[in-house]
């Protein structure tokens, strides 16, 4: 929080405390995080400010250390998941969450719940979660084009659902490579690949059973 006011203007806000801790990459992705969460959520008639604000804020736990975040989550009087012990990365969301309502006085719930699974999303998830979970994978912040990009996009041209699935599938089909499976994210797979619509995409959200 060294040297760091808020101004009234997130966007200046979060960049600002971003670049003050050495994370100019995680303040560009997070705009553009903000600008492709506005953009499905005008295409979807969700709320815009509340998906922009989400975007802006999901990863302003980056501050923390890899190492640290599932000690903060129990320092903070939350459970802590054993996912989050083995793979303490994935506690950002839940951090990010704090964080957006202690230093940046963010109290809409809408807003909050985005921020806390924009990583796994979960079942029963609003639209601005949904919203925030795909404009994350389609802006992601990794090197090169993600892998699943084109199927992520076409399948958010059909709905949000498909969108969310087709990454969440995608991630399914290779889950024994991956360090964990988060509960919200099993929970989420579920929950679409018996919800989604079969017949209108080139896949079928049974394919994974």
């Amino acid at each position: 929080m060294k040297n760091f006011e808020l101004t009234g203007d997130l966007e200046h806000d979060v960049v600002t405390f971003l670049k003050n801790n050495n994370y100019s990459k995680t303040a560009e992705h997070s705009i553009r995080v903000g600008k492709e969460a506005e953009r499905i959520a005008y295409k979807y008639n969700g709320n815009e400010i509340a998906a922009k604000t989400a975007g802006l804020l999901h990863d302003i736990s980056i501050v923390f250390p890899n190492n640290e975040r599932a000690v903060i989550v129990e320092q903070l009087g939350l459970k802590v998941l054993e996912e989050e012990k083995i793979f303490p990365l994935i506690a950002h969301q839940r951090i990010s969450r704090v964080m957006a309502k202690e230093i940046f006085n963010i109290s809409d719930e809408e807003i909050l719940s985005a921020i806390e699974c924009h990583t796994t999303l979960r079942k029963e998830a609003t639209k601005t979660d949904k919203i925030l979970f795909v404009a994350d994978k389609i802006e992601w912040d990794q090197p090169g084009i993600p892998p699943y990009i084109n199927e992520i996009k076409s399948q958010l041209e059909l709905s949000l659902e498909h969108a969310a699935f087709s990454y969440i599938n995608y991630l399914w089909e290779r889950k024994e490579t991956l360090k964990i499976v988060h509960p919200w994210l099993a929970e989420a797979h579920n929950e679409l690949r018996n919800g989604t619509p079969q017949g209108r995409c080139s896949w079928s959200p049974l394919r994974s059973m």
